[in-house]
C-alpha cells in the first residue's frame, strides 16, 4: 500500500481549514486526524468553522473545537447560525461566507464534507469548499448516518489507541444535546474507525478515512 506523509513532497501542511455544516460534524469526521496532526506537529495553524448552530448547540461546538484544538498553538473557532436542513435555499448568504473565509485564511489542507453525502446542508458544505478552494488538497470526511451512504474512500488515517480513544470520549463530553439519539454512541464512531482501520491495514485496527478526489505529486 502506497504511504504518503502530509508535506512529504511539498511544503507541510501547517494551515488547515476544517469545515462543518453542523456542531459536531468535524468532531465525528475527521477529529482523529486533527489530534494526530497536532500532536506530530502543535506549530500548525487550524481555522474550524461551523455553520449551523443554536445557543445551546452553539456552545457544544466551542467545547468540542476546545477538547480538538488544545494543543494547536494558533487555532482560531468560527461558529455561524445558518438554519439547519435549509441550506440549498441559503446558498448564497453561505457562499458569501465562503468568500469571507478564503481572503482571511490560506489554507495548505482543507478537511470537508463527502461530496456524496445524502444530507443536503453537507453536500451544499463540500459543493462551496471545491467552489471556493482551486488549488489546495481537500480531503472529504464521511459522517455514519441513518441514510447508509458510506462511499469506498481512497485516503486512510491510522489512529493509534491513544488518539481514537480520546476522540470518542471527547465527542460524548462535548456534545451533551445528541446522546439521546440512538446512533450517537462510542460504538458507532469506534466500529467505523474499525472498518477504516481494516482496509488500511492500521497497526491499532483504527482509522479514518476521506475521499480524496485530487492529489498532485
Amino acid at each position: 500500500m502506497l504511504r504518503l506523509t502530509v508535506g512529504e513532497l511539498g511544503r507541510p501542511a501547517r494551515r488547515i481549514l476544517c469545515l462543518g455544516a453542523h456542531c459536531d460534524d468535524i468532531e465525528i469526521g475527521c477529529g482523529g486526524t486533527i489530534l494526530r496532526l497536532l500532536r506530530e506537529n502543535p506549530e500548525r495553524e487550524i481555522h474550524w468553522q461551523v455553520f449551523s448552530s443554536s445557543p445551546v448547540r452553539k456552545r457544544e461546538a466551542l467545547r468540542g473545537a476546545q477538547l480538538f484544538l488544545g494543543p494547536a498553538k494558533s487555532k482560531k473557532a468560527v461558529v455561524r447560525n445558518y438554519r439547519d436542513s435549509f441550506f440549498p435555499m441559503l446558498h448564497s448568504r453561505i457562499k458569501m461566507e465562503f468568500e469571507k473565509l478564503k481572503s482571511e485564511f490560506v489554507p495548505d489542507l482543507i478537511l470537508t464534507h463527502y461530496r456524496h453525502d445524502l444530507h443536503q446542508d453537507h453536500r451544499i458544505i463540500c459543493e462551496l469548499t471545491w467552489n471556493t478552494f482551486r488549488n489546495h488538497l481537500i480531503l472529504e470526511y464521511e459522517i455514519p448516518k441513518y441514510d447508509g451512504d458510506l462511499g469506498q474512500p481512497n485516503f486512510f488515517v491510522p489512529l493509534d489507541q491513544e488518539i481514537y480513544q480520546k476522540k470518542v470520549h471527547s465527542i460524548m463530553d462535548a456534545f451533551e444535546t445528541q446522546r439521546t439519539k440512538s446512533w450517537f454512541e462510542k460504538e458507532t464512531f469506534l466500529a467505523l474507525m474499525r472498518l477504516r482501520g481494516m482496509e488500511c491495514v492500521a497497526p491499532s485496527g483504527y482509522a479514518e478515512a476521506f475521499h480524496c478526489r485530487k492529489l498532485v505529486m
